[in-house]
């Protein structure tokens, strides 16, 4: 019998990723399995299952951590509906896979288990209260105090890319309208450019002034949405992640400058707004550090 571990899912539309860790964060063995098609709660539940027996034959993982496309309950045990999963409401997973596997689960939404994921081994693993802000297909967020993923009463707290930046922008999945999301995701690029961000970001090192343009733009927006989050948490980091994460060098600049112009110097001391570290394996590490944080004895 070895060290005591736990295993992290990160669950995706396309693909789930899991991971066995350590308490330390070190990750002894990892796997990747297509999603099941049609997704639904049951096919991914005995998928996830039979993942885990190959990833941990042994059973020498203690607990699993489970990050899910959408929110779930309050007490991580619902996972109340998934985005791009077929036939998913109220799913009751956690129990499922307790039933499936005879090991405790937890679930948080996957933008969180992100979030925490960098906190804990990733560009924020110096921090203690941050904030993590994922620049994708929608613009995701985790609030990080203390160390801890903070996700309110509910559970729905801490979703950062929703907060009004044009009360008269264009409208939102949620019913907002000119949300942060609306002007930093992906979907945003490339309604302002008509091109892909990667494709932007090349522009830009290329040396096309409109390009360039584009993105001080886009940091002024972020720099914007940025001010009233810090004005809220005074975080000691802002993580930035995510695909548009990339081009951080055109935005950056732009970026800081709105903040430092916008937040008075008494809410952003010592702050620092770094580029995320771990890619698409935060998903997964912060999965298994809710398991470590909320399960382990």
């Amino acid at each position: 019998m070895g060290s005591a571990t736990v295993i992290g899912v990160d669950l995706g539309g396309t693909a789930i990723k899991l991971g066995r860790y350590t308490a330390t964060g070190d990750c002894l063995a990892s796997l990747v399995i297509d999603t099941p098609q049609p997704a639904t709660p049951t096919a991914v539940t005995e998928a996830i299952a039979a993942a885990i027996q190959q990833l941990d034959p042994d059973r020498e993982a203690i607990a699993i951590g489970i990050g899910t496309p959408g929110p779930a309950d309050a007490a991580g045990r619902i996972a109340r509906v998934a985005i791009n999963l077929e036939g998913w409401r109220d799913v009751p997973l956690a129990d499922w896979m307790e039933a499936a596997t005879g090991r405790s689960t937890i679930l948080a939404n996957d933008a969180n288990c992100a979030g925490l994921g960098e906190a804990w081994l990733g560009a924020g693993r110096q921090f203690q209260d941050l904030l993590v802000l994922t620049l994708g297909t929608g613009v995701g967020g985790a609030v990080i105090l203390g160390g801890e993923l903070f996700t309110g009463r509910t559970g729905a707290a801490g979703e950062l890319g929703l907060i009004t930046l044009n009360p008269d922008g264009p409208p939102c999945n949620s019913g907002n309208q000119g949300s942060l999301e609306q002007y930093t995701s992906v979907q945003a690029v490339r309604r302002r450019t008509g091109l892909e961000p990667h494709e932007v970001a090349a522009k830009a090192a290329a040396g096309d002034l409109e390009a360039i343009a584009f993105w001080a733009a886009y940091g002024r927006d972020l720099g914007a949405g940025l001010a009233s989050l810090i004005y809220i948490f005074t975080p000691e980091a802002v993580v930035i992640g995510g695909g548009i994460s990339a081009g951080a060098q055109w935005f950056f600049p732009a970026m800081e400058a709105e903040v430092n112009r916008r937040v008075l110097p008494s809410s952003r001391e010592g702050l620092q707004i770094v580029v995320a570290e771990l890619g698409n394996q935060a998903g997964m590490a912060g999965a298994a550090r809710l398991a470590w944080q909320r399960l382990a004895p």
